[in-house]
């Protein structure tokens, strides 16, 4: 164990962390004996998102010792606050559809199907971010009131929406493109400009302005 431990260090040390595999990252967060090569291989491919999930209980149940669960849980939320805090950053600007789906990268590690809109000023700074609804995407559920409302009482200039598929693939859906359209027409009469609408997927993401729908 203190030789696999030793390697593992080692690798990080000379590949960096970012081309570090997730099992040897685990096991230097667990640590200890219990950093074996099967209870990290278990965790690693369960893969991040459903890691980021789990609770200290579910950890423990599959074999994790309590305290190495309690590391695993903050160490994901240590990933949640600096996620939160990127995409809270004033200074934040839309450039580009890559611009979007960065600012709601988050997203992907949700269970759940969420649909959020940052709503910009003039210069295209986030000036602020709003979860709408939570649940699967229905043109019926997003109601056009209910953003450009936010967007007047917020004196935005525009604003992108994202939502995350946790199937993990980005392609729109019906409901997506309808939904998109609706916003954009309800944009055009109150003079606050849809610039995207990004839907996030596991490992990559589909802007709607690239498909030719904003």
């Amino acid at each position: 164990m203190k030789e696999f431990a030793v390697n593992i260090r080692e690798e990080m040390m000379f590949y960096g962390v970012n081309n570090t595999p997730l099992q040897y990252l685990l096991a230097i967060i667990i640590g200890g004996k219990s950093a074996n090569a099967e209870i990290t291989g278990v965790l690693a491919g369960l893969g991040i998102r459903r890691l980021a999930e789990m609770s200290e209980e579910e950890l423990v149940n599959l074999g994790v010792g309590r305290k190495s669960a309690e590391r695993i849980v903050a160490s994901c939320g240590l990933i949640g606050h600096y996620l939160k805090s990127k995409r809270d950053n004033e200074d934040y600007i839309i450039r580009s559809p890559q611009d979007v789906a960065n600012l709601f990268e988050d997203l992907k590690y949700k269970n759940q199907e969420q649909f959020e809109v940052a709503f910009l000023n003039t210069k295209n700074n986030v000036i602020s971010r709003k979860t709408i609804f939570v649940g699967s995407l229905n043109s019926c559920i997003v109601h056009p009131r209910d953003i450009f409302r936010e967007a007047v009482r917020l004196n935005a200039a525009a604003i992108v929406c994202a939502h995350q598929h946790p199937s993990g693939d980005p392609s729109p859906s019906r409901e997506d493109i309808e939904v998109t359209k609706r916003l954009v027409e309800c944009g055009k009469m109150m003079g606050i400009e849809l610039l995207d609408h990004c839907i996030i997927g596991e490992s990559k993401y589909i802007s709607l302005k690239e498909k030719g729908y904003v």
